[in-house]
């Protein structure tokens, strides 16, 4: 094997080509080559090029500052951007909604795995995820504006059934970032949150013919490197530039946690007990329905707070809980450290984890509700001229047992108070979430009903349960007044389960500043 090249950031700028297909690691705001993104921006500044190129990421990359794919938004310098989250890099969004830019929204999921099937040459990525949403061809094929016209995905039958087809693609140019590379090119990431999808990566863009070009903290001597901590072999890698701290950093803006990258473990801190609020209540009624030994993924926002009940109850053994970028087990982490997880007790590939749960390992996932219709389909992907992105929320939603959306029952503005065991509603929020039909079918209740999934949406006034024919009112928070805080917040009429001429009431426990006694039960 011979020694790997040593170039400057400029230099690998250098080496993208105008109508280059190109590729760049990161989640959220961590394992992001800022050097090599930083000298792509300065050379098209400088000089107008590379011009036209397509970008194509799995995950989200960036902070909504500037960084990781944000370097990229300037006119003419990208024709196309697909990528499965777009929500952290909202400059690109707002390129998109101008037509400046072609843009996909793909499943996370989906791409991850056609990385790998680019590599072995393979036709592309068969899967059902995303049948009945919006990357379905019949529901706009994830295009997000109207200047995007090829279609990226293709519905097709194998055997009576049907699936969703990826169509491989040759990429030129990767931009990917580890700790440490030794003389010959490999490299190690033991100091990243997670190894992410690099492996597929690189093997997929030097099977194109491409150029790899892996972003380092240090070049070390050839054979020093634990060869169980290479992720990307030297014979994958053209090219190493040794960044600085100030480009390198484990997660954008916040200092290096070997907790996070599993060389450290953390003392199990003590959990404080939380305050009552809205997002509380929907933890708390979250956690009712953990059941020991059970394998879990909690989406942000409120599904969060069914982690931080379950600590409190001193019930959160009874869950694994894991990360769409890898982590199993441990605490998830929040905020620009998203996609790492404290004290995890492995630290997979995001392309196995998305095996697991393509297959339909998860027992339960608790999610985000920001839109729901009188059909059960959620929208947390497209907001007006806002493009969210589905990250890997399609496939977890459309694959596991036991789905539950978490949300607030209305949303901007929205004051709760919980005084004597009762829900008071201070002001209404402006913003209805149960609407007629969601702006984007991100999750298909349809497919739910068809798949045999079993789907609960939970509101800090009330919880719904899909059934085949629509959504079941099924219970209600004290205090609350069913026509005025519910029926009358609502574009839709669910249909009304009543038991003694009443409506159930949630368990009163949740309502009460004392512990609910999880643990006992």
């Amino acid at each position: 094997m011979g020694k790997v090249k040593i170039i400057s950031p400029e230099e690998a700028a250098g080496l993208l080509k105008d109508g280059d297909t190109f590729t760049t690691s990161g989640f959220v705001a961590s394992c992001i080559p800022e050097a090599l993104n930083k000298a792509v921006e300065r050379r098209f500044l400088e000089t107008g090029h590379p011009r036209d190129l397509t970008y194509v990421y799995a995950s989200s990359q960036g902070n909504k500052d500037g960084s990781g794919g944000e370097h990229y938004a300037h006119k003419g310098l990208l024709k196309r951007f697909i990528a499965g989250h777009w929500a952290t890099v909202p400059a690109l969004g707002e390129m998109a909604m101008r037509n400046e830019i072609e843009g996909y929204n793909l499943s996370q999921g989906a791409l991850c795995h056609l990385f790998r099937d680019i590599a072995a040459h393979k036709p592309g990525t068969i899967t059902p995820v995303g049948l009945g949403t919006f990357i379905d061809p019949q529901n706009g094929g994830g295009k997000v504006n109207s200047i995007t016209t090829e279609d990226l995905v293709e519905r097709i039958t194998i055997k009576g059934k049907d699936y969703l087809f990826y169509p491989a693609f040759p990429i030129q140019v990767a931009f990917l970032r580890g700790t440490c590379a030794d003389e010959n090119g490999n490299v190690t990431l033991e100091k990243e949150i997670a190894s992410l999808e690099a492996t597929s990566v690189a093997q997929a863009v030097k099977n194109s013919g491409g150029v790899v070009v892996v972003q380092v903290e240090e070049v070390v001597r050839a054979g020093s490197l634990d060869p169980r901590l290479v992720k990307i072999p030297g014979i994958y890698v053209d090219y190493v530039v040794v960044a600085g701290p100030e480009d390198h950093e484990q997660s954008i803006g916040c200092r290096y946690d070997p907790v996070l990258a599993g060389a450290r473990r953390a003392p199990d801190a003590e959990s404080a007990s939380l305050p009552l609020s809205a997002k509380k209540i929907i933890g708390r009624r979250g956690a009712l329905e953990l059941r020991p030994d059970i394998t879990v993924n909690l989406g942000v926002g409120a599904p969060e707070y069914v982690a931080a009940v379950a600590a409190e109850e001193g019930i959160g053994d009874r869950m694994t809980l894991t990360v769409e970028s890898g982590p199993v087990g441990g605490i998830p982490k929040g905020g620009p450290q998203f996609g790492s997880s404290a004290n995890a007790d492995a630290i997979l590939d995001q392309g196995y984890q998305f095996d697991f749960y393509d297959g339909g390992g998860l027992d339960q996932a608790y999610l985000g509700l920001a839109q729901c219709d009188q059909h059960g389909n959620i929208n947390v992907s497209r907001f007006g001229p806002k493009i969210a992105g589905c990250g890997g929320f399609i496939d977890i939603s459309q694959n596991t047992r036991k789905v539950f959306f978490c949300g607030t029952f209305t949303a901007d503005g929205l004051k709760v108070r919980i005084q004597d065991g009762a829900v008071h509603i201070d002001q209404e929020g402006r913003s209805k979430k149960f609407l007629r039909q969601v702006e984007q079918v991100t999750f298909s209740g349809d497919m739910a009903v068809q798949n045999g999934q079993r789907v609960t949406y939970i509101t800090e006034r009330c919880v719904f349960h899909l059934e085949p024919d629509g959504l079941h009112l099924i219970e209600i928070a004290p205090g609350i007044d069913l026509q005025r805080d519910i029926l009358d917040q609502m574009e839709f009429v669910p249909i009304i389960e009543y038991k003694d001429g009443v409506v159930p009431l949630m368990d009163p426990r949740i309502f009460q500043n004392a512990p609910m006694g999880l643990g006992r039960t």
